[in-house]
């Protein structure tokens, strides 16, 4: 390989990490365990974490805690070399798999612990009827209907579906509710605001066929 040739690829591999990196934090990754993934993903073979150490310029302690963490999120597999005691690490490349496995994690650390708060948030507040109690619970009867949304698309992606499958389910999904949710923000600014709210505008559920579609 020529000179400018490795020099390409390197730039190429320094943008790739870098970008995956910063886009970590939109799984819920930290960015350093992000970088070390999209280090992993642009090589052809598994590397140790000596070579994950030179490659990034990281600390031992941040390699072992990033890999610790992609291990967790079932994103990478450690593998030992035969006949050496050397432990290299090997990225899941099916991006199908990577998504589920994040969707996962996301799901069991975040999604269901609001969820499961709710069944009990909101019959509780349900049961004081007061002006102040109406509008919180309009707006946690707001987030229960996003998270709901939310599960719907995990549950469907972790039971097997595909992206190409649930495409435009999460697209006339997340229409749906951010209608709502602006249909519910419009009447809150008007209460305030003294003034009569308009008619808010029909959105109608999915039925079954268009959300499978």
């Amino acid at each position: 390989m020529s000179v400018e040739r490795a020099e390409s690829v390197d730039r190429v591999r320094e943008e790739f990490v870098q970008l995956w990196g910063a886009l970590g934090t939109f799984w819920g990754v930290p960015p350093t365990t992000a970088r070390v993934f999209g280090w992993l993903m642009s090589r052809s073979e598994p590397a140790d974490a000596q070579e994950i150490m030179a490659g990034l310029e990281l600390s031992r302690g941040a390699v072992s805690m990033a890999c610790r963490e992609l291990r967790e999120w079932k994103l990478i597999s450690p593998e030992r070399v035969a006949g050496a005691r050397r432990v290299v690490y090997r990225p899941e490349t099916d991006l199908e798999r990577v998504l589920r496995n994040v969707v996962e994690i996301r799901k069991r650390r975040e999604w269901d612990p609001i969820r499961e708060n709710m069944r009990d948030w909101i019959p509780a507040l349900e049961a004081e009827s007061s002006p102040e109690n109406a509008v919180f619970l309009r707006r946690l009867r707001a987030i229960d209907q996003v998270m709901e949304r939310v599960d719907s698309i995990a549950e469907f992606l972790l039971n097997g579906g595909t992206v190409t499958d649930f495409g435009l389910k999460a697209l006339l999904g997340a229409g749906a509710v951010a209608a709502r949710l602006g249909n519910l923000a419009r009447r809150e600014a008007q209460s305030f605001s003294g003034k009569s709210a308009p008619p808010a505008e029909p959105v109608p559920d999915l039925d079954p066929e268009e959300q499978e579609s």
